[in-house]
C-alpha cells in the first residue's frame, strides 16, 4: 500500500494553530477506504507484529493491540517520515515556550537515531482492536527517556456505522483547576494528531505545562480499529 495523501497540501499554519490552541488537530481523509480495509485485513498476519497485548490482563482496559515489527509496512513508514518534519517545529516551539532545553531534529532519521543510541530500538506503531464493551484507560505512550511530544492515531473504520460508542477521549490538567475532558469522533480515514505528554498553556505568569492523557470510551456495539503512530521507539 502506498500513502496517497500529499502532506504538502496541509496548511502548516493552521495545523500549528490547532495544536497550540487545543493540543490536538484532526485532518480529514489521510487514508483511503481501501487502505483502511487492508490494514484491518492484515490484523491477523502474525509476521507483521512483534508483540500482542491483551489489555484486560494489565488492567489497561478491554481490547487488544499489536505492535508492528521492523521493517514497518511501507504506509506506516511513510506516515512517520512525512508527518514528523511538520510536527518537529511545533514541538521545538513548545520546548522554547516552556524553557525546556530540548531541540528535536527536523529530519526524522536523525531523531530515531537518538532513540536507538539510548537503547530504544523497538518499533512502537500499533494497531488496536476493540469489541463491544471495549475501552482504553487514560494513559500516555512514552516508552523511554527519549520521546516525541506529539503522536497520531488513524481511524480505520466508521463511527456510528461499524461501531457505536468508542469515542476518543483527551484530558488536560489545568493549573489550580479541575481537569478538562475532550471527546472526539473522527471518521474513517481521518488522522488525529495530539499531545503525547504535555503542552504549553499560557497563564497569567507565562506558559506552564498542561499534562494530557488519552483513552477510549466504552464501545456499545461493533468493532473499532485504529492505527497508532508514535514517533519514538521503545526500550522493550
Amino acid at each position: 500500500m502506498e500513502a496517497l495523501f500529499d502532506v504538502k497540501s496541509i496548511d502548516n499554519d493552521a495545523l500549528a494553530e490547532a495544536m497550540n490552541q487545543n493540543g490536538y488537530a484532526v485532518i480529514n481523509k489521510i487514508l483511503t477506504d481501501e487502505q483502511c480495509d487492508e490494514l484491518i485485513k492484515n490484523y491477523n498476519q502474525p509476521n507483521l507484529y512483534r508483540k500482542t497485548v491483551v489489555m484486560e490482563r494489565y488492567r489497561f482496559g478491554l481490547g487488544e493491540y499489536k505492535y508492528f515489527n521492523y521493517p514497518l509496512p511501507n504506509i506506516i513508514n511513510t506516515l512517520r517520515n512525512n508527518f514528523y518534519p511538520l510536527l518537529a517545529p511545533i514541538a521545538n516551539n513548545w520546548m522554547r515556550a516552556l524553557n525546556i532545553p530540548i531541540s528535536y531534529p527536523i529530519v526524522y532519521n536523525d531523531f530515531i537515531q537518538l532513540c536507538h543510541d539510548s537503547g530504544q530500538t523497538k518499533a512502537t506503531p500499533l494497531i488496536l482492536k476493540y469489541g463491544k464493551a471495549g475501552f482504553n484507560t487514560l494513559h500516555q505512550d512514552l516508552y523511554g527517556d527519549i520521546y516525541f511530544p506529539i503522536q497520531m492515531v488513524l481511524f480505520l473504520n466508521e463511527t456510528d456505522v461499524d461501531y457505536t460508542g468508542g469515542e476518543f477521549v483527551l484530558t488536560q490538567q489545568n493549573i489550580r483547576a479541575q481537569s478538562k475532558a475532550i471527546v472526539l469522533k473522527p471518521k474513517k480515514g481521518d488522522i488525529l494528531i495530539f499531545t503525547t505528554n504535555f503542552r504549553p498553556v499560557k497563564g497569567s505568569k507565562g506558559y506552564y505545562r498542561a499534562t494530557m492523557k488519552h483513552g477510549v470510551s466504552e464501545l456499545h456495539s461493533g468493532e473499532r480499529y485504529t492505527l497508532g503512530i508514535i514517533f519514538h521507539d521503545a526500550l522493550s
